[in-house]
């Protein structure tokens, strides 16, 4: 498929989509801030809450989470990566990331040039 703005097939870029699990509102948009404001990632979502279904423990739970997809180059992760758990009150937090097969061309080189500022 031809992008319609920049004529590139199949645009494929270094982008990744990063998720990460949070126990309140206030935690995730904490978060979100402070990844998108050290530009380790170009932007952030909060969605929830969520119902999370799970072992803890040795015991199997449920309870209400908050979902932030960030969005970062391959370069920028591992920093990423650290700030979140640096900055996360549980000890072992659900992070996780995936590379984006393909995307809008300008949208993908916006992640880029803002994550690299």
């Amino acid at each position: 498929m031809r992008d319609r703005i920049t004529g590139r097939v199949g645009y494929m870029a270094n982008v990744w989509q990063v998720q990460v699990a949070a126990p309140t509102r206030e935690v995730a948009t904490a978060l979100a801030r402070a990844a998108v404001e050290a530009r380790l990632a170009a932007g952030g979502q909060v969605v929830g809450p969520v119902t999370s279904v799970f072992w803890h423990l040795g015991e199997f739970g449920t309870g209400d989470e908050w979902q932030v997809l960030l969005k970062t180059t391959d370069d920028r992760y591992k920093e990423l990566e650290h700030l979140l758990v640096e900055r996360h009150e549980w000890t072992n937090p659900e992070i996780t990331a995936i590379p984006l097969a393909a995307g809008l061309a300008p949208y993908l080189d916006w992640v880029e040039r803002t994550t690299s500022e």
